[in-house]
């Protein structure tokens, strides 16, 4: 099959945070939609396509034949980075994922990451878990993108080994906001922070109004309340 394989916009950029002749795994891969992408982009590319459930695996199994990519584009069923072998890729995707699902995966195959110098992922939600495990496991957050599709914005995070095992400390906002989205401060960043508020602003009128409610919880609430309305106001002053 000659015709491109269109992807998201979501996972175009996922798709360009890889090096040229990336060595990877895609973990909960569905399709296979990017490894395929990847490959029929840049002929050095390999790719593992990692599903855990058999309809998604039998269904990326049939996209990598139709596209001829079945020398260079290895189906797998299993769950997280147990498909894996020792040192066998130098980098992960995971993306369309809850935070702490994504976290979880990686903690379970830590064994498997000794060789991965790149971990690129998309977090559907709790971003912030994902930042505190690259803190704790020696990574180090090289590049963050935040993207509008559909109504949603996403982030996108990549992170690199660091080989003393010793990581950039991320403040609490840094791990909130993201160190380098926080730093540039897009007018999607801006939208995405606003709407938070807004709804986190509703959820603690909630909570207050509640006998069940953790005072602790409140108060997380509203110092994270506390940070956004800082960084609103700096990214404000940065757009005039």
């Amino acid at each position: 099959m000659s015709k491109q394989i269109k992807l998201s916009k979501r996972l175009q950029l996922v798709a360009s945070l890889l090096p040229k002749g990336a060595n990877f795994a895609d973990i909960g891969s569905d399709h296979a939609y990017l490894p395929c992408f990847v490959c029929m982009n840049d002929p050095t590319a390999h790719a593992i396509s990692g599903e855990i459930n058999q309809g998604p695996y039998e269904s990326a199994k049939q996209t990598v034949l139709a596209y001829n990519l079945t020398q260079r584009v290895d189906v797998r069923l299993g769950d997280g980075l147990s498909i894996l072998d020792d040192n066998e890729v130098n980098e992960i995707v995971i993306a369309g994922m809850g935070g702490s699902l994504i976290t979880s995966i990686l903690e379970a195959g830590k064994k498997k990451l000794d060789k991965v110098d790149r971990i690129i992922v998309q977090p559907n939600i709790d971003e912030r878990s994902v930042r505190q495990w690259f803190m704790d496991n020696g990574y180090t957050i090289e590049s963050e993108k935040l993207l509008e599709e559909n109504g949603h914005l996403y982030e996108i995070i990549c992170a690199r080994k660091n080989h003393d095992q010793q990581s950039l400390e991320l403040s609490e906002k840094d791990l909130l906001f993201g160190p380098i989205l926080r730093k540039n401060k897009s007018n999607d960043f801006m939208n995405k922070w606003l709407a938070i508020y807004k709804k986190q602003q509703r959820i603690i009128k909630q909570m207050e109004h509640s006998v069940h409610a953790s005072e602790k919880r409140v108060n997380q609430f509203k110092a994270e309340c506390k940070w956004m309305e800082e960084e609103l106001q700096i990214a404000k002053k940065l757009d005039k």
